[in-house]
């Protein structure tokens, strides 16, 4: 929003012709930057209540510096996805106070640090190769203020692994299960617990997996109760919605 729009408002709200949080509903939905090969919605935050996220790949470096400038520059936390340590060394060097979760290849620019919600989110794999995809889950969730545990390769293959863990199942408020193969972890897991279950597939497995497509539709086709998934390989969203879940439970 420019100056002038700004300064409309804040009259309005002076004179007591519109409430305050008529005003933030007003600012919410306006501008955005337009750099000729983006354009910045600067205002999601608002409406949110996270940034606009920055997926890396597809983008030069000096794309993804304009972008993070933009918005800090808007006053506005930055978060880039999928971003390899060449990325980061460019953004930090702009940037020094900037983190980088090397594991969840996720650079972060946090003004200050966010208040910590309430419950643990417990993130979950099938197996070892899941873990990238987990990390990124994780650094998603420390980003926007959450406590995590984690628990990794408990796949159905050896049962006893994941009912040794039960009780840290039962404990969690949000449970993020990660699986590839035929993805059948979040079912298993979903059938002993009463916590919302995020259910995220992953690309790792044989040809029949199709590169994540059968454990997707595995998740899909749940019997289960209370489960939700997200796309293949989506460890950011799957992040993204157990951290709103904690803070409306």
């Amino acid at each position: 929003m420019d100056a002038k729009n700004i300064e409309r408002l804040l009259k309005k709200v002076k004179a007591g012709k519109i409430g305050i949080n008529e005003a933030m509903n007003e600012l919410r939905f306006l501008p955005f930057e337009d750099l000729g090969f983006a354009k910045i919605d600067t205002h999601r935050a608002l409406r949110k209540g996270f940034p606009e996220v920055i997926l890396c790949p597809g983008k030069s470096i000096k794309q993804i510096e304009k972008i993070a400038d933009n918005l800090v520059k808007r006053g506005s936390d930055c978060v880039a996805t999928r971003a390899n340590e060449e990325i980061y060394r460019a953004i930090k060097k702009k940037h020094p106070d900037c983190k980088y979760y090397k594991e969840g290849r996720i650079i972060s620019i946090q003004k200050k640090k966010p208040r910590v919600k309430g419950g643990v989110v417990l993130v979950v794999t099938a197996g070892t190769a899941d873990i990238p995809v987990a990390e990124e889950a994780i650094a998603t969730l420390k980003i926007m203020g959450n406590r995590v545990k984690k628990i990794y390769d408990i796949g159905v293959a050896g049962l006893q692994r994941l009912l040794a863990q039960k009780e840290r199942l039962l404990k969690a408020r949000v449970i993020i299960v990660i699986a590839g193969m035929e993805g059948a972890l979040a079912s298993v897991i979903a059938g002993l617990v009463s916590a919302p279950v995020i259910a995220v597939p992953t690309s790792v497995g044989y040809g029949a997996n199709f590169k994540g497509l059968s454990a997707l539709l595995t998740m899909l086709n749940t019997c289960s109760f209370g489960v939700a998934v997200v796309n293949i390989d989506n460890g950011f969203g799957a992040g993204y919605l157990a951290s709103i879940i904690i803070g409306k439970r």
